[in-house]
């Protein structure tokens, strides 16, 4: 196993408008929209330290500091809640060790590769993970924690990758694999932004979540605009297959496309399922509904 420079920093981009959750977006970042009492955030960010990174950096926009102040101590509540001698373990995958939560601002919507770049400064010249809040991954171990594994067998560049049916591979970004590593780690070979379905490479779409070379920066300080008139990631990743090292890790997990509605409430009935404290009162809930 080769040695390769520690995973210790992530970059979340959370400057989205998130219009298509209004009216309930219009105040609260979609970001923290609960998936049954966690919000979207928390689970990145648990996803996150789960695979050792220690240092949280937020690509924000306007009226997003309430994600900020989610991982702050909340001095009025704590102190309710130990004088009335509530449980206090709840609020503890909220709390941040002073420094290690970063905000930067992306102060125009240019795309997601344009909010990578806006976290430059302190990525600086060391590889890190992105993850995309949106893009709920649920498995053990978690997903970025089977690419930092990957990363350390083989180094360079990795994003995360699911197969989806060919017919809906235009909705994504898309690779072109080459030689099979392992049974879950590949080569890729090129990059295709949401490709007409007779002209993809695969049916592997990738799943908002990557590590990647400090590099990336520099390629997307001079990118034009890709796709949807925006600053795409991907573009600036084609650019860097065959001058480093580029795999992709199949995720052993489920994915839940939480920036859909409909895929929203697949997340909140599928977690809510899966928990001992409500998961049989759900599931009669659910058939109840379904028997209408």
């Amino acid at each position: 196993m080769s040695q390769q420079k520690p995973i210790k920093k992530a970059v979340f981009p959370v400057a989205g408008l998130g219009t298509r959750f209004l009216p309930a977006t219009k105040a609260i970042p979609k970001e923290l929209l609960p998936i049954v009492d966690r919000p979207l955030i928390q689970y990145a960010v648990d996803e996150a330290r789960e695979a050792g990174i220690e240092q949280i950096i937020f690509v924000t926009g306007r009226g997003k500091t309430a994600i900020v102040e989610h991982f702050d101590v909340a001095f009025e509540l704590e102190a309710t809640m130990k004088e009335r001698g509530k449980d206090m373990s709840v609020l503890e995958p909220t709390r941040a060790t002073p420094g290690d939560i970063i905000t930067v601002r992306q102060q125009v919507p240019l795309g997601l590769g344009h909010a990578i770049w806006c976290a430059r400064a302190i990525v600086g010249d060391e590889p890190f993970a992105i993850l995309l809040p949106d893009e709920l991954m649920v498995g053990e171990p978690s997903c970025m924690k089977q690419m930092v594994e990957a990363y350390n067998e083989v180094g360079g560049n990795l994003i995360s990758v699911l197969e989806v049916p060919q017919k809906e591979v235009s909705s994504y970004g898309v690779i072109a694999p080459g030689a099979s590593v392992s049974d879950t780690l590949t080569e890729v070979t090129g990059l295709v932004e949401k490709p007409p379905v007779a002209e993809a490479p695969s049916n592997k779409i990738i799943s908002g979540r990557y590590i990647l070379q400090p590099e990336v920066m520099r390629t997307l300080e001079n990118q034009g605009k890709g796709a949807g008139g925006e600053i795409q990631l991907t573009d600036a990743m084609a650019k860097m297959i065959g001058n480093q090292p580029f795999h992709a890790v199949t995720f052993a997990g489920s994915r839940y496309d939480c920036g859909s509605k409909t895929g929203f409430v697949e997340a909140t009935l599928a977690l809510a399922l899966q928990r001992e404290d409500m998961g049989e009162e759900v599931r009669a809930i659910a058939e109840r509904l379904l028997a209408k």
